[in-house]
């Protein structure tokens, strides 16, 4: 497999929320707002970028018995590493994502990586495949948290983009937009879209 298919694939063809069907429990966590979504999504891409190299530089010295245990120590190493970044220059997300930057470290899209991907390619092919499908997971997730975000709050990273006089002439925030089963309907109306467009993928 070339470079440039282990990089791009992830973007559409192979995307590991859409075909994939990966890591759709934080799309639906986290999306309420398009900041918390962005922050998300780059912080999952390096923290698989970088696993995904880590185990492959060692993969060939990694005891089989034990190698999902190396996987995880790695992965949350490296979630210590972002979070404590984060409380340091982005507290105010920090606060937003709580709980969900350190269950970047139970993310299926992460191990799915680690083990069918990096215990078995060189390491800057490995670099590619998680830049590749952690810019796959975070587009997803601001296409999501754009859509949630404007519909149901009427803004955009906290910045009023509605005029107040749509408000004025009867216009109102769709509540709905916020709760976590729009998110899921949200995804799926992405994914007939995707689907609709990649009709190679519709009998899969």
């Amino acid at each position: 497999m070339s470079n440039s298919s282990v990089l791009f694939n992830p973007l559409s063809k192979n995307n590991p929320v859409l075909v994939q069907i990966l890591g759709i429990c934080s799309v639906l966590a986290v999306t309420a707002k398009l900041e918390p979504a962005l922050v998300m999504g780059l912080s999952v891409t390096a923290v698989l970028a970088f696993s995904n190299v880590i185990i492959s530089l060692i993969r060939k010295t990694i005891p089989s018995n034990i190698r999902i245990i190396v996987q995880l120590v790695v992965v949350a190493g490296l979630v210590v590493i972002v979070s404590q970044l984060l409380q340091a220059y982005a507290y105010d997300v920090s606060k937003q994502l709580s709980v969900f930057i350190g269950l970047i470290i139970t993310n299926c899209i992460l191990m799915g990586r680690l083990e069918a991907f990096a215990m078995a390619n060189r390491p800057w092919q490995s670099f590619l495949d998680g830049i590749g499908n952690g810019v796959g997971y975070a587009i997803i997730l601001i296409i999501v948290g754009f859509f949630r975000e404007l519909l149901g709050s009427g803004t955009l990273f906290g910045f009023q983009v509605v005029p107040q006089c749509f408000y004025d002439a009867g216009y109102v925030n769709n509540g709905l937009m916020i709760l976590p089963p729009m998110a899921l309907i949200v995804v799926a109306c992405i994914i007939w879209v995707h689907r609709s467009i990649n009709k190679d993928l519709q009998d899969k």
